[in-house]
């Protein structure tokens, strides 16, 4: 299989939603939906701070498991802090390797402290289907 680095697959720093880590759950919700994605990253609130991740479970989590009012809770309230990072030119399978080991289905993607790109296993497995099919025919 060809090599392919974390920078060839993820998706890029301008196509991520991203939100304040001090916007309500309901906010979050309504522009999950409007981007229509599954995941959003929470913004660092200064250079010490770290990136942050907020998905479905979280928000499932945080009004059903624990009865709470989505105009009540802040995103930083249950957002996963800090989101594992990995830089753009690793390997796909180490990044593999440290979703499954870590058991998360997203990694940051950073570049000397920026947050660059977003790589999820979905991305990953992508790959590895279009060599399927390439092998294959």
């Amino acid at each position: 299989m060809k090599q392919y680095l974390v920078r060839d697959v993820m998706t890029p720093i301008d196509k991520i939603i991203k939100i304040s880590p001090f916007a309500r759950v309901r906010e979050l919700l309504q522009l999950m939906q409007e981007k229509d994605v599954k995941s959003v990253i929470v913004e660092r609130t200064g250079e010490h701070d770290a990136y942050g991740i907020v998905t479905y479970t979280n928000i499932l989590e945080a009004i059903f498991s624990n009865d709470g009012d989505m105009d009540l809770i802040n995103v930083y309230d249950i957002a996963m802090k800090p989101l594992i990072q990995v830089v753009s030119p690793l390997d796909i399978k180490y990044a593999a390797q440290l979703m499954v080991r870590q058991q998360v289905t997203r990694l940051a993607v950073t570049w000397e402290g920026d947050l660059v790109g977003l790589v999820t296993m979905t991305d990953i497995v992508r790959v590895l289907m279009q060599e399927a099919a390439k092998e294959g025919s």
